[in-house]
């Protein structure tokens, strides 16, 4: 039987090799980038400029690998987005696309190509093979709790890097060792394979295996799933559908990129008009179980980053702040801030312990704190030592 050939995406191909690099297959390219450094997490590949990896937050050269010309780039992208017709024409179209691209036995990794200045220019984050565990992300042991809850929404917030999508797996990967439970999750792109463990899983890919977060969802409570992890809350009816799943029995997972937990509250209240935010009010109060906040830092020592982590969990106390808003003196800082002996941490306290410990600078903790002013007092008689 005949076979119809596979069209190349419309991504411009140089019309003849201009420097080195256009001996270096992609592959081989991307293997000496990740192997420079265990500690790699992105990948920067930009015209005129050697191959670049982020380390602890910096950008550093690959020694040993040419300055790229917009051919070689535009080569790369190319080969990255290989037969994914919907990832070029996006490109072709809207300037930027989203793909994976996966070596195998090295790493997987979540690619954006985009045009700048008339080129091409690509940005690749790095998925490790192994799918991390709570150990391996130093995560608080009290977030293991989660994987004992029967229904609710959990979410895990942070800016873009900040961890979030390896929380989740380490999340997911207890689940699977602990339960027998269906996993459904709906991923853009699907990031970490999940293998059917004590659980049965299902990953769902944005674009290929379903047109939108919402309709996957949707989908999802005609699947008897006990778990659903929606990889972004990005729009009004996706959060809307992710209450009534949690309403209905389910155990929803998501991430959206706010700072704290305070500001999750105010940007998903914010998603919908002001007539309806009491009602939904009412109803997240009802459905969080948790909001887990993220944020990397520098270590002092110079070796890589370390996660600090806010957690606000559902308490009495909680719930009835999201329900009737905050006020002075009752706030969810305040009750994070009380909340130790619940399992609760807030973000100013973490950065505190992490200074006295010597984990971060004095400085890094100022930088990223919730109140710098309060935290700055908190840690007057704190004399930090060089090292």
């Amino acid at each position: 039987m005949a076979t119809t050939p596979t069209t190349a995406p419309a991504v411009p191909q140089p019309a003849a090799p201009a420097t080195p690099a256009a001996a270096i297959s992609t592959s081989a390219l991307i293997t000496t980038m990740v192997k420079f450094n265990a500690r790699v997490s992105d990948l920067i590949i930009s015209p005129h400029r050697p191959p670049q990896v982020e380390l602890g937050g910096q950008l550093v050269v690959v020694p040993g690998l040419p300055i790229l010309s917009a051919q070689d780039t535009a080569r790369l992208a190319a080969d990255l987005i290989g037969a994914n017709k919907r990832a070029a024409d996006f490109l072709k179209n809207d300037g930027a696309c989203d793909t994976s691209y996966s070596i195998p036995d090295l790493a997987r990794f979540r690619v954006n190509v985009f045009r700048q200045r008339g080129t091409y220019a690509i940005v690749m984050r790095t998925i490790p093979m192994v799918i991390p565990s709570f150990e391996d992300l130093k995560l608080p042991p009290q977030l293991k709790d989660i994987a004992a809850l029967k229904n609710g929404i959990v979410l895990v917030t942070g800016p873009t890097g900040s961890g979030k999508s390896s929380t989740l797996a380490a999340v997911i990967r207890l689940i699977n060792e602990t339960k027998a439970y269906h996993i459904v999750t709906i991923e853009d792109p699907i990031e970490f394979m999940h293998p059917h463990g004590k659980s049965t899983i299902h990953q769902r890919e944005l674009h290929s295996d379903t047109p939108t977060f919402a309709l996957a969802l949707r989908a999802a409570l005609r699947q008897a799933p006990k778990v659903i992890l929606v990889g972004e809350m990005r729009d009004r009816e996706t959060i809307e559908i992710a209450m009534t799943a949690s309403e209905t029995g389910h155990l929803v997972f998501s991430t959206l990129h706010t700072i704290d937990a305070p500001k999750t509250v105010e940007r998903i209240i914010g998603e919908f008009p002001v007539s309806e935010q009491t009602a939904i009010r009412n109803r997240l109060a009802q459905s969080f179980r948790y909001i887990v906040s993220q944020r990397l830092l520098s270590r002092k020592d110079g070796h890589g980053r370390v996660a600090a982590i806010e957690i606000l969990k559902s308490t009495m106390r909680t719930r009835d702040y999201v329900q009737k808003g905050e006020k002075d003196g009752q706030s969810l800082h305040d009750a994070m801030k009380d909340g130790e002996l619940e399992g609760m941490q807030h973000f100013d306290g973490v950065l505190e312990k992490m200074v006295r410990e010597g984990i971060i600078s004095k400085a890094t903790a100022l930088g990223y704190a919730t109140n710098t002013g309060n935290l700055n007092l908190s840690l007057s008689d704190y004399e930090e030592t060089e090292g």
